[in-house]
């Protein structure tokens, strides 16, 4: 079952044969999903984290489209975004990055041992048949689908998926809805040059990796948030303080509304190694950082997948 402690999954049409798969309330592991349908044929856009979602999540494009997409492209390698893989798998060619798919096969179900008390269910690592390097426009039909690499943001490389005739962004998670921004194996430097390249686009219309529909103000958000975590990050460089300190200090503002506020941490964790000389998404200690925001938090964070 999915769990009832969030609301009600539902798919939104957001332009003509173009669906938002949205997952309340958009916390951790609550992800949204896209579809594309025309003449029959369709493209769906990331997965889901338990089997149950994921079962959820065919239900509802069955409920559009009596066929089983054609494809399913994975816009990062973050489990709740791919576990689904598999209940598509039969009928789908399953396209990613080629570093996603290095990623996917580095971490396996890294994901179900962070919080091992939801119920995963029957999930498996599925990896893309088919990856691309820099962009790639797939055709559904008479709808133009272009992937576009970015990063590193959110993670080494995220992938869109841009309608340009509709003009939908299914930004995955370089952009939150009602959620903070999350840069823990990625770069706050290299957000701030993906949601530049995002608005060069000119989207009407922005589903994002979590959280509701919503439109280009999204990119104005995560702008103001990753401009702040950046000064933050200089401030607390040249005050000798740890992120964690940094964090703790933080007037988090208008910030403090979004979920998940301690996301903070790592992001600091980044800004902090960037302000000092790192490369954008250069290797640090992810678990140490991860040990850090459940601190600041005081407890792990709520996952209710």
């Amino acid at each position: 079952m999915v769990n009832p402690d969030t609301g009600t999954p539902r798919l939104e049409e957001v332009a003509d044969g173009v669906f938002a798969y949205v997952q309340p309330d958009g916390g951790w592991c609550l992800n949204n999903a896209g579809l594309v349908v025309a003449e029959g044929r369709s493209l769906l856009v990331d997965t889901a984290a338990t089997e149950a979602r994921a079962r959820a999540l065919r239900t509802a494009v069955a409920s559009v489209t009596p066929r089983p997409p054609a494809f399913v492209v994975n816009t990062h390698s973050h489990g709740d975004h791919t576990f689904g893989n598999s209940v598509f798998a039969d009928r789908a060619v399953i396209i990613s990055h080629e570093r996603t798919r290095a990623e996917m096969a580095a971490v396996g179900l890294h994901l179900t041992t962070l919080w091992p008390d939801v119920e995963w269910g029957d999930v498996s690592v599925e990896l893309p048949t088919l990856t691309y390097r820099d962009r790639m426009t797939l055709h559904v039909a008479g709808a133009a689908v272009e992937l576009i690499a970015l990063g590193p943001a959110h993670t080494a490389v995220d992938t869109v998926v841009w309608l340009p005739e509709q003009r939908v962004l299914f930004a995955g998670d370089l952009l939150m809805s009602g959620a903070t921004p999350f840069c823990l194996m990625g770069s706050v430097s290299g957000s701030l040059d993906a949601v530049a390249r995002l608005r060069s686009l000119g989207p009407r219309t922005v589903v994002a990796g979590h959280g509701p529909v919503a439109g280009p103000e999204l990119l104005d958000t995560a702008e103001r948030y990753l401009g702040w975590v950046r000064d933050l990050a200089a401030d607390a460089v040249a005050a000798g303080l740890s992120p964690l300190e940094a964090a703790r200090a933080a007037d988090l503002g208008e910030w403090a509304e979004l979920l998940d506020a301690e996301r903070l941490v790592p992001n600091l964790h980044r800004a902090c190694a960037e302000a000092r000389g790192a490369e954008p998404g250069a290797v640090l200690d992810v678990p140490a950082m991860f040990a850090d925001m459940v601190e600041y938090h005081g407890s792990l964070p709520a996952c209710r997948a």
